[in-house]
């Protein structure tokens, strides 16, 4: 598939999860550039928050994704345990059969519109940082959920702390291009159905590796943190449709 008929295909789907599951509106897209590269960094909402960005966001997005969503052996039973059983409240034999159905349909899907695969083990973990610095250096947008599943959630906000992996990617575009790479939160507010993109965090070449790595994630998780605090108390909050 070519990059035209993949941005075709990814224009395509985010009308329809707007149409037929998100329904909601954006808040702060003029915080956004015209083009890339940029990193958005959002809270998660199990499969609610990808959804969400993808449906209403105005800029074509590759974002992360768990390497078993891409791996057509691996896809029907990450969707059964991730979605069907823990979001659908579906059990066996039920579950599984429905996750086998959407695998068919969600692997092809999700490699045409270019999802960029997350590896769990370090080995492979290089590679999607390199191919994420190959899509930032084209002056594209990625769509990051650094949320640590390990770590408890926020049982007023739903949200986990970030892990700060991610961060990384700062370095290695600064390594590539001498240029700092722009990092926007976005919050995700699932009953008000509104998503904000907050004004950019920009990765400062000074500073010590570990320790920038560690400002970026704690500054957008704080970011995000406040940002849905805000959506959720003013009911009053401008809402600015961009589509």
């Amino acid at each position: 598939m070519g990059q035209r008929s993949r941005d075709q295909l990814y224009r395509l789907v985010a009308a329809g999860l707007q149409a037929w599951i998100w329904g909601g509106e954006v808040v702060g897209a003029e915080n956004l550039p015209a083009a890339g590269p940029a990193v958005l960094v959002g809270n998660h909402l199990g499969a609610l928050g990808p959804i969400a960005v993808a449906a209403c966001v105005p800029r074509r997005l590759y974002p992360w994704v768990v390497s078993d969503m891409l791996e057509n052996d691996l896809a029907a039973e990450y969707l059964r345990v991730d979605f069907v059983e823990r979001t659908l409240r579906l059990s066996e034999p039920v579950s599984r059969w429905l996750a086998a159905a959407l695998a068919k349909i969600t692997v092809p899907l999700l490699t045409g519109v270019g999802c960029v695969p997350v590896y769990a083990d370090p080995e492979r973990r290089q590679r999607t940082l390199t191919r994420t610095a190959d899509l930032l250096e084209r002056r594209n947008f990625i769509l990051v959920f650094p949320e640590d599943p390990a770590r408890p959630v926020d049982s007023q906000l739903g949200m986990a702390p970030f892990k700060k992996g991610f961060a990384r990617l700062g370095e290695l575009y600064y390594q590539r291009c001498q240029a700092c790479l722009p990092f926007h939160p976005v919050a995700i507010e699932a009953t008000r159905r509104l998503v904000q993109v907050g004004q950019p965090l920009m990765y400062n070449p000074a500073s010590d590796a570990a320790a920038e790595r560690l400002r970026i994630k704690t500054c957008l998780e704080r970011s995000v943190r406040e940002m849905l605090l805000d959506l959720r108390s003013d009911p009053y909050m401008g809402v600015v449709v961009s589509q």
